[in-house]
């Protein structure tokens, strides 16, 4: 199969990033179709595609029209047969657990047409996790994405059962619908930019968590120093709290490390509450005026909440 040859892309998962992908693979002429177990969460992706893509025409990226022409090639649907025929690609991006992503995945192998590509979206497992569960393990990669609003470099990263056909073709589709490919040679957590930004929060969430300092001063010294618009607490409400507690908590877990356990008990408390971040207006920070692009959040002369 050649880049040229896909037509059809199936999104497992409607969430926040499956949407973010599935919006750019329209954008860039794929028929898309977004797969998820829930019919009002797929109710609310259509209604939060349609935002995402009039966040890009207020910015000139898109056209009015465009966004309509763009919103006609995606669909969606609970039935996973209905979402598997005829796909040429699919996106993973359902919950960080290796045995949920397992069974999705063997679910779809006996109900995709043998071409079908498979790639996951993880953000700190490896593929070789699960590659096993796919079925198809020679057609298995890692094609993992960041905030589509704000980036457009995204991580391949093949396990080594992958075939170094279905890795150039991995990275010819991500070439297709506009990203910048970083090429891993070999299997690594966290990936590149991930690696750097999980030292970063376990940073951060180790001096909230011990007390050493509020979240708004941590990340008001970070923004100060490094003279960016946002720190590490609010870089975490933009990834969705909900993700960054299921990260930590697993490896906190799996390395029986007590201090990363405290981290992950810190965020829990979060998410406990409902405060999941940006997606639902509060978490750190509440959304959508976030202390912090206050001019005066540096100075200390306006404190979030």
């Amino acid at each position: 199969m050649n880049v040229s040859d896909i037509k059809r892309v199936l999104i497992l998962g409607a969430g926040t990033m499956g949407q973010q992908i599935g919006f750019t693979c329209a954008m860039h002429g794929y028929d898309v179709v977004m797969y998820d177990i829930s019919e009002s969460v797929l109710d609310k992706s259509l209604k939060r595609m349609r935002k995402l893509g009039d966040w890009f025409v207020s910015f000139g990226r898109i056209t009015p029209e465009g966004l309509d022409e763009i919103m006609e090639r995606i669909s969606v649907t609970s039935d996973p047969k209905e979402a598997a025929r005829d796909t040429d690609f699919i996106s993973e991006s359902v919950p960080e657990d290796p045995e949920i992503k397992g069974k999705v995945f063997a679910q779809f192998n006996e109900l995709c047409p043998e071409r079908t590509i498979f790639t996951t979206n993880t953000s700190m497992l490896v593929p070789s996790q699960f590659a096993g569960k796919t079925g198809r393990p020679e057609k298995f990669a890692a094609l993992h994405f960041h905030d589509l609003r704000i980036s457009n470099v995204v991580d391949v990263m093949p396990h080594p059962g992958t075939s170094s056909e279905v890795t150039d073709l991995v990275c010819d589709f991500a070439k297709s619908i506009g990203q910048i490919v970083i090429m891993l040679h070999r299997e690594n957590n966290g990936y590149v930019f991930n690696t750097m930004l999980s030292s970063l929060f376990f940073s951060a969430l180790t001096l909230a968590s011990k007390n050493v300092a509020t979240v708004e001063d941590i990340d008001r010294s970070w923004m100060g120093v490094m003279h960016t618009p946002i720190g590490p607490f609010g870089i975490m409400d933009q990834v969705g709290l909900s993700t960054v507690w299921t990260i930590t908590d697993y490896w906190a877990k799996k390395a029986a490390d007590k201090q990363a356990q405290a981290n992950a008990d810190f965020l829990k408390g979060y998410v406990d509450k409902g405060f999941l971040g940006f997606k639902t207006g509060e978490g750190f920070y509440t959304y959508p005026h976030p202390a912090y692009a206050d001019p005066g959040f540096l100075t200390g002369e306006k404190k979030a909440k």
